[in-house]
């Protein structure tokens, strides 16, 4: 089904918005988003009581590079909370617990009273007869879950466009991020798209979908990971390109403040090329694969996300091929963010007459929901 939805955004991006469509196309994610975030909502019945004595009855959404997001029926949005400053928290709801050494835990929240200088524990309650207790320096990540499908969900949606009278140009970009988090496993998809045209030139257009996979071994921080993507450039002459690969890695940093993981294996890439129109022969390359990724952030302002992927070719030695995505996120208001984005593909040995490089950047505005 994706690869016949892929194929059909060659015929998409060649032809130009009109504003009837584009309406359309608004209204309808619109509706998709109220829709999803009308499933995830729930009960704001938790308990969370602050170093200063404050005391707050609301919804705990979860924790992530060292801000608890939390909602309350008398504030609209989301709130940010400093982990640091919390002193204790109960909630029945079901959370993924993840400490910095890579345990792992599911169950409901408590918090014991604790005398002033003493590290606040948490507890969490897995079942009526087991608990796990840990300092709240410990934990670097908690994710609400349920056992309901839909309520497992964290994504975001970005959008930008520049238009120049000048020279009659138009630009646009369109990204979406979503993420399925379970105790030991996650999985996700990213679809990025970008389209540049001006007047008496043919319109540049990069769409791409990614899909990657994660599951963490018996050894603490070490996981096996999977990734397939899609790709067509017209820079590049790519049609489609199809990546299929999978290895082992692990977390070098997982802490509040920034998480970095590297992992390495092997790859499947294919690849249709079509330049003006001319068919060119399939290629299929058996690579080598190292990927990369780090997460940097600061307390409830600013985030930054890179990822590398290097691809030696085995079938065809002395070619390689390298991917790389940026994305840096500013806080404007409640969910909504401000984001610069930098894509690049490159590739040392291209068929000859095709561009070995395609890149560029965008900017726009980006709605959240769940932990994104």
């Amino acid at each position: 089904m994706h690869f016949r939805a892929f194929h059909g955004l060659r015929g998409f991006s060649a032809m130009k918005f009109r504003g009837r469509d584009m309406r359309v196309f608004i209204n309808v994610l619109t509706f998709a988003v109220l829709a999803t975030a009308s499933c995830l909502a729930r009960n704001k019945t938790d308990v969370l009581v602050m170093k200063n004595g404050d005391r707050m009855t609301c919804e705990i959404k979860g924790l992530e590079a060292g801000v608890l997001y939390v909602s309350f029926d008398y504030i609209d949005g989301t709130s940010s909370v400093d982990w640091s400053k919390v002193a204790r928290l109960e909630s029945s709801q079901l959370f993924l617990v993840k400490t910095g050494d890579g345990s792992v835990y599911t169950g409901a929240l408590k918090t014991s009273e604790a005398s002033a200088g003493r590290p606040v524990k948490i507890q969490i309650i897995e079942a009526p007869e087991r608990e796990s207790t840990l300092d709240r320096t410990q934990i670097v990540q908690m994710l609400a879950t349920s056992e309901r499908f839909w309520k497992r969900f964290n994504g975001a949606v970005n959008f930008g466009v520049i238009y120049s009278k000048g020279n009659q140009s138009t630009q646009y970009s369109l990204g979406s991020q979503t993420e399925y988090v379970r105790e030991r496993w996650g999985a996700g998809v990213t679809y990025d798209s970008s389209l540049s045209s001006s007047k008496d030139v043919n319109a540049s257009t990069r769409n791409s979908v990614n899909f990657n996979f994660f599951h963490l071994l018996p050894t603490k921080n070490w996981f096996y990971a999977a990734i397939g993507g899609l790709l067509q450039s017209s820079v590049q002459g790519i049609v489609l390109q199809s990546t299929v690969g999978g290895g082992v890695g692990r977390y070098l940093k997982n802490s509040n403040r920034a998480t970095i993981t590297v992992w390495g294996g092997g790859a499947w890439q294919s690849t249709d090329y079509q330049p003006l129109g001319i068919p060119r022969d399939q290629e299929n390359v058996a690579t080598a694969l190292i990927y990369a990724e780090g997460k940097f952030f600061k307390f409830s302002k600013t985030n930054l996300t890179v990822n590398a992927m290097l691809l030696p070719a085995l079938s065809d030695p002395g070619r390689i091929r390298f991917n790389t995505n940026a994305s840096y996120y500013v806080k404007l208001l409640r969910d909504l963010k401000w984001n610069v984005s930098f894509y690049g593909n490159w590739d040392n040995r291209p068929p000859v007459g095709f561009s070995g490089s395609d890149y560029g950047t965008s900017s726009g505005l980006s709605w959240t929901f769940g932990l994104k």
